[in-house]
């Protein structure tokens, strides 16, 4: 469902814009609409921070803009308490913006997207505090990408003890 929410935003909101849309998270939002907080690269390679409203009109898909950030302005996230399963965080800016995900993994997604895109076209010192370090590194084996990974290291780990007792001789 996200792939297609993800494609049809970039195609009918970043594309005519002439942004490639890297990551986006539902955010709480006000009423029936839905948001979505959204990381776009502009064509001036401009990393771009949107509030973007979505609604439904007929059997159409309606989206705006309804604020808008750039990267390098941002002075700092904070994930509130890094030792709880939390989706709030607040981005400070000009002014501090409090912000709910769809869930904490969410949070975690978008602040590695935003660090990974500060790293590539910045190379600003990006603050982000209250968050764990373990899972805001996308390299970590522990991060929700690797998953996977630690699920197969868990079995095989598994399957090798059963081997070693299973060639034990028992006295």
């Amino acid at each position: 469902m996200s792939s297609l929410v993800k494609e049809d935003l970039a195609k009918k909101l970043f594309g005519p814009r002439r942004q490639r849309l890297h990551e986006f998270i539902e955010v709480e939002g006000s009423g029936a609409e839905r948001c979505y907080l959204c990381a776009a690269v502009t064509r001036s390679e401009e990393i771009e921070i949107c509030m973007v409203k979505h609604w439904r009109v007929d059997r159409e898909e309606k989206y705006e803009i309804v604020e808008k950030w750039f990267l390098k302005d941002l002075e700092m996230i904070d994930g509130k308490e890094a030792d709880t399963d939390n989706p709030y965080f607040d981005m400070h800016f000009h002014k501090v913006y409090n912000l709910e995900a769809y869930s904490c993994a969410s949070k975690y997604t978008f602040v590695r997207t935003l660090n990974k895109l500060n790293e590539m076209y910045l190379k600003k010192d990006l603050k982000i505090v209250n968050f764990d370090d373990t899972y805001l590194n996308d390299d970590s084996i522990w991060s929700s990408n690797n998953r996977d990974c630690l699920v197969l290291m868990r079995i095989c780990f598994y399957a090798s003890n059963l081997l070693c007792l299973s060639l034990c001789p028992l006295s």
